[in-house]
């Protein structure tokens, strides 16, 4: 393990990173160029003690989990992660586990998208990178334990307050969806140990999750309409449309409204208060 060249790279990750970038809200006036290590420990789950000391070549050996979720934090392509790895004293990611480092082009594109909601997931549902508007719509992701942050988790071990809205037969056209993509994606990776501890927490910490799964059926992410149910917006029906990145095995989740429609204008009030809440008068 290098860890004067470790922390180098990782100082210099966080400070080309703007809080935008990260789906974060920036805040007050800042000193620096780029993240706080808060944020990257934040982002990453982690302490920002750890952060401090990794960054001052002091740290201990990083672990590959706490080595990846530094990658996705930093939003490093995977030249650079591979690197990250190495000085690490790591071998970097094979072949055959779920990509969970996205592709700066894909992140370009995410930044781009600064009046729509948008969400970049993997192969198991896992949200790597959000924009702020998508924070300000679902609440805000980088408050939730990493492992945490994961569509299907939420969706079956979740104890926050679900807001999509759906009748009871499209409730559970959409479990049933969710269920088979992810035993389509165990076929594809049999390998992955992320995969396989996600659907043993799953069947294990959900009945409902475990009974969909002995069904064994295949299953796809679906564009579709979806209503939100915003604490201070109200109910906003949009169209959610799922692009695929296929090298990278990952989707771009994209939000939007047609124009003149009561969705589009919350949608607009949306990204002036983004993560802020209104007060009761």
């Amino acid at each position: 393990m290098d860890r004067a060249e470790l922390a180098m790279v990782l100082r210099t990750a966080r400070s080309r990173i703007t809080p935008a970038e990260a789906g974060l809200a920036s805040g007050s006036r800042r000193q620096v160029p780029g993240l706080r290590r808060e944020e990257v420990a934040q982002l990453a789950g982690l302490s920002v003690d750890y952060i401090v000391r990794l960054e001052q070549g002091r740290g201990p050996k990083p672990s590959e989990q706490v080595l990846g979720a530094l990658s996705r934090a930093l939003r490093v392509g995977d030249a650079d992660r591979d690197l990250i790895f190495r000085l690490a004293g790591a071998d970097p990611p094979q072949a055959g586990r779920i990509p969970l480092v996205i592709r700066p082009s894909v992140l370009r594109l995410l930044d781009r998208m600064a009046d729509l909601p948008a969400l970049v997931l993997s192969a198991k549902s896992d949200v790597l990178a959000w924009n702020s508007l998508a924070a300000g719509l679902f609440g805000d992701f980088s408050a939730r334990p990493p492992a945490q942050r994961n569509l299907l988790w939420q969706r079956f071990l979740g104890t926050g307050p679900d807001r999509l809205v759906m009748t009871s037969a499209e409730e559970a056209d959409h479990a049933v969806d969710c269920v088979g993509c992810l035993r389509t994606v165990q076929a594809k990776y049999p390998k992955d140990p992320g995969l396989a501890r996600l659907i043993t927490e799953l069947r294990t910490g959900s009945p409902r999750f475990d009974e969909l799964w002995r069904a064994g059926r295949s299953g796809r992410l679906r564009s579709r309409a979806a209503t939100i149910a915003h604490p201070d917006l109200g109910a906003l029906t949009l169209d959610c449309d799922v692009l695929l990145v296929p090298e990278a095995d990952q989707t771009v989740v994209v939000y939007s409204a047609a124009p003149g429609t009561p969705a589009a204008a919350a949608l607009d009030l949306l990204r002036v208060t983004g993560l802020e809440r209104f007060s009761p008068l």
